[in-house]
């Protein structure tokens, strides 16, 4: 845990000094302090994004180690439950209805993203077969896939000229837009979120098992299931708002962390908080450094998440 800390406050700094101005490569640290550009595009632009892609990668891979461990399913991803959907449903939805306001996208985002967590949770309830585990994912799926559909009518109808384009660049995720304003929108909520997962991670453990022998071991499983959707959710609901669409970064950090450390929630989850942080940053420093042109962040992490999935893997030694 202290190496994937240094790794993670190395990786900062590394990527606080790499940029394109004054020349592609390394900034040296005394050219902020002598050529006013540099320093006003490290501090207003470079260094709330840098901060925001780790921000990013901590709450998709602690959120997607919660839902893995919750539901003791390896597939589960943080936007199972209609969440990441939902949010990409708002975004469409304010770009052609507020002409791509930022502020708006943000907030439409955010709201659809809980929105498609209580349509999944009041669909459950009413699904009359199956446990209550089975019937959540059902139901996410069935949400997902609703505002799947939606977002197909709105590409549809949208001008191809502007507003199209839009809605492509948005859901393929990317931080260039990010400064100060974004990051301190998503802050608190998606702090708040990660505290509470990391509290409750004593009791993740004692979630998968029967709901029956949890309660006997001194645990309300329905209260602390509860807890931990609402932390995840809402903590991706916020970070999601404002970077799009990220995929695979939520499904490949865990398995990561979980060979690394073991299935146990009490080193998991924090492995994935650190985890999941470089590489959200690696991710995001590679999109923006390796072409001239940004590549945009959800193809990026896909890339990496596959590749990285495939040899983990392919390896002797996966534990779940």
């Amino acid at each position: 845990m202290t190496l994937l800390s240094v790794v993670l406050v190395a990786a900062i700094v590394v990527a606080l000094l790499l940029g394109r101005y004054p020349k592609p490569g390394f900034t040296a640290p005394r050219t902020l302090f002598s050529d006013p550009l540099a320093g006003q595009i490290f501090f207003r632009l470079r260094m709330p994004r840098v901060l925001l892609s780790v921000l990013l990668g901590m709450t998709l891979a602690t959120s997607g180690a919660v839902f893995q461990l919750m539901f003791s399913n390896p597939l589960v991803e943080p936007g199972f439950l209609g969440v990441t959907q939902g949010a990409a449903f708002g975004a469409v939805l304010a770009i052609l209805l507020f002409a791509g306001s930022l502020a708006a996208i943000q907030v439409s985002a955010a709201l659809c993203g809980i929105l498609g967590l209580g349509l999944a949770y009041l669909l459950a309830r009413k699904i009359r077969f199956g446990g209550w585990i089975l019937r959540l994912i059902l139901a996410g799926l069935a949400v997902s896939a609703l505002f799947t559909a939606g977002i197909g009518i709105f590409k549809y109808a949208a001008d191809p000229l502007t507003q199209l384009p839009e809605i492509t660049f948005w859901l393929l995720g990317g931080l260039s837009h990010i400064s100060w304003g974004e990051l301190l929108w998503v802050f608190p909520v998606a702090c708040i979120g990660l505290s509470l997962m990391l509290l409750f991670r004593w009791r993740v453990n004692l979630l998968t098992l029967s709901d029956e022998t949890a309660f006997a071991l001194g645990t309300a499983p329905q209260r602390v299931r509860l807890v931990l959707i609402v932390a995840a959710t809402l903590s991706v609901a916020a970070v999601i708002s404002v970077s799009g669409i990220v995929l695979w970064l939520g499904l490949i950090v865990p398995h990561l962390a979980r060979r690394i450390f073991g299935a146990d929630g009490r080193y998991s989850l924090p492995g994935s908080l650190l985890i999941g942080g470089s590489f959200g940053l690696v991710c995001d420093t590679l999109a923006r450094m390796l072409l001239p042109g940004e590549i945009p962040l959800g193809i990026m992490s896909s890339l990496l998440g596959a590749i990285l999935f495939a040899v983990i893997l392919t390896r002797r030694g996966f534990r779940q």
